[in-house]
C-alpha cells in the first residue's frame, strides 16, 4: 500500500520534494493533498503536480483522512506551530530543517511526538545521500585513520531574501545554511557533542547573522571549522582529514553526487547519478530528496518513531550548537531575550 503524503506549504522546497517523490515507485508513494495559506496557491500547486486535494488552510490538511504523513516545507518560524498542529491531529511529520528556531523548540516538538507516539523527523536530507553513506563507510572502516579535521564552507548571496533577512522569520545564514555544516561535522565525529563552540562574525542591521566562522573542538583533538555566509558564493565543499588520508565532498556538499578519497593506495573518485526530474527544480539536486522520503516510508512500514540517521537527539544537538553559535555573535530571538 502506498504512503500517502500531505504537503504543507506550496513553496519552492515543497515543489522539489514532490518532484523527488515522482522519481519513486508510484505504488509506494503518492501525493494525496496539499495545503497553503491561500486556496488559490494550493490549487495552483495541485494543478502543477496533479494532486487530487487542495486546501486553503493547514487545519484542513491536519484533519484530512486522505494522508498518512505530512511534509512541512514552510518558513522556519512556522515549524513549531505546524509540527504541533499535525502531531496533535495524529499525523506523523517530516519537517524541513531547522526543526525549530532553537533547542527549546526542538525539544517541544520531539517531546510531543513521543507523547503522541508518532513518527517525527527533521528533514536533514544530506544524510541519506549515497555519498554520505560512503563517507560513513570509509570512516568506520578506518581507511583514512582517525578523523582530525573537518573543513566546510556554505555560502550564497541570499541574505536580502525576506526569509533570511528577518529575525521574526527565523532568518540568518546559520539557521538556513549553517545547519548543513553542523550536521556533517557531527556525523563525521560519530555524533559526539563538541567540547566547545566558538563563533566570530557579523550581524546585519536586522540583527541576524550575515557571515560567521564557527570552530568546534571534539574529544581526541578533533576540530571542525565551519564557514557560513549569506553574502557571496563560497566553494561549498567539505574536506574530511584523517591520520591516514582524506576525503573531499564536492559541490554541493549538502546534496552531493561526487566524492574523492585519497589514502595510501592513491586516489579514488566515486560518482552517484541522481534521476532526472520530470518537472523544474528550484534547488541543486532536488531529486535527491527521494532518499529521505524512502527512508521515512521504511520507518512507517516498520512502526518506527525515529530514523537512526536523524534522531530526535541529533536534532537537539544541531539546535544546541546553532544556539551557541548565534548567541556568540549576538543574535538572540525575542523569546530567548525574555528568559
Amino acid at each position: 500500500m502506498a504512503t500517502k503524503w500531505g504537503i504543507c506549504s506550496a513553496g519552492k522546497i515543497s515543489n522539489d520534494f514532490v518532484v523527488a517523490l515522482r522519481t519513486l515507485d508510484a505504488e509506494e508513494h503518492q501525493v494525496a493533498a496539499v495545503a497553503a495559506r491561500s486556496l488559490e496557491s494550493a490549487q495552483a500547486f495541485a494543478a502543477t503536480h496533479k494532486i487530487e486535494s487542495a486546501y486553503g488552510s493547514y487545519d484542513e490538511l491536519a484533519m484530512s483522512e486522505k494522508v498518512d504523513i505530512i511534509y512541512i516545507g514552510s518558513i522556519n518560524s512556522q515549524h513549531l506551530s505546524l509540527c504541533k498542529l499535525f502531531l496533535n491531529h495524529g499525523k506523523p511529520v517530516l519537517c524541513e530543517k531547522p526543526l525549530g528556531l532553537n533547542a527549546d523548540e526542538v525539544k517541544e516538538i520531539t517531546d510531543l511526538a513521543k507523547e503522541k507516539n508518532l513518527f517525527m523527523m527533521e528533514g536533514v536530507w544530506s544524510r541519506f545521500f549515497p555519498v554520505y553513506a560512503k563517507v560513513r563507510e570509509v570512516i568506520s572502516s578506518g581507511r583514512i585513520g582517525d578523523i582530525k579535521c573537518v573543513m566546510v564552507s556554505f555560502g550564497y548571496p541570499l541574505i536580502t531574501n525576506e526569509r533570511l533577512a528577518k529575525k521574526d522569520l527565523g532568518g540568518g545564514a546559520l539557521l538556513d545554511l549553517g545547519i548543513y555544516t553542523v550536521q556533517l561535522a557531527l556525523m563525521v565525529f560519530g555524533g559526539q557533542m563538541p567540547l566547545s563552540v566558538a563563533s566570530k562574525g557579523f550581524l546585519t542591521e536586522n540583527g541576524v547573522d550575515e557571515t560567521s566562522s564557527t570552530t568546534l573542538l571534539f574529544p581526541d583533538n578533533g576540530i571542525a571549522v565551519l564557514t557560513c555566509t549569506g553574502t557571496c558564493t563560497l566553494p561549498n565543499e567539505a574536506d574530511i582529514v584523517g591520520t591516514k588520508g582524506r576525503m573531499r565532498i564536492f559541490f554541493p556538499f549538502w546534496c552531493p553526487t561526487h566524492l574523492q578519497i585519497l589514502d595510501e593506495k592513491g586516489t579514488e573518485n566515486k560518482s552517484f547519478i541522481l534521476p532526472k526530474p520530470s518537472q523544474q527544480l528550484n534547488f541543486d539536486n532536488g531529486t535527491g530528496m527521494r532518499f529521505e522520503a524512502q527512508a521515512v516510508r521504511d520507518c512507517l512500514q516498520q512502526g518506527l518513531k525515529e530514523h537512526s540517521l536523524v534522531t530526535h537527539e541529533d536534532s537537539f544537538k544541531f539546535a544546541t550548537i546553532l544556539d551557541q553559535a548565534r548567541h556568540s555573535l549576538g543574535y538572540f530571538h525575542d523569546k530567548e531575550l525574555a528568559k
